[in-house]
């Protein structure tokens, strides 16, 4: 499953990344040759453009589960900043990510992620725990590896 979802671009990258069992015509193999050679600016300005607006505002609204203990709304909230994260690195370096799949790992490993960034979003996971100074704790976690993240984007 795709529990992100499955974002539009991901068909492109799935013809970027994938491997041509038949190809009669070469159609294909030449919009794969295409689409390998030049990620689409205005996709990866749209990627890193979402990012800088929707993670601060899924931190906010994740912060009013706090008082409530309402852990399991924290963590969906966090599990899509670190997607909106990973898409915008994934953007930034002109990689194509087609799912959650090993793509914190993957983000980890690009120039602009910070030098830590898989082992910190994995840690926002790893113990959310459910007390109220639990929660905002991960939140503020959260909110400065996206501030570290976004800050080493180009702007959008």
């Amino acid at each position: 499953g795709h529990p992100l979802g499955v974002y539009s671009h991901a068909y492109a990258g799935e013809v970027a990344l994938g491997r041509i069992l038949a190809d009669p015509t070469g159609e294909l193999a030449a919009l794969q040759e295409q689409i390998q050679t030049s990620y689409p600016q205005p996709l990866r300005e749209s990627l890193v453009a979402n990012a800088r607006w929707e993670v601060p505002f899924t931190l906010s609204i994740a912060r009013k589960g706090v008082t409530r203990g309402d852990a399991f709304y924290i963590a969906g909230c966090l599990f899509r900043v670190v997607g909106l994260l990973v898409h915008a690195l994934h953007a930034q370096a002109g990689c194509w990510v087609v799912n959650e799949k090993g793509a914190v790992q993957a983000a980890g490993q690009l120039p602009t992620a910070p030098a830590d960034f898989s082992a910190r979003a994995h840690a926002l996971f790893g113990a959310l725990g459910a007390t109220s100074d639990e929660l905002t704790a991960a939140i503020d976690d959260a909110d400065q590896l996206a501030a570290d993240v976004l800050g080493n984007l180009s702007p959008g």
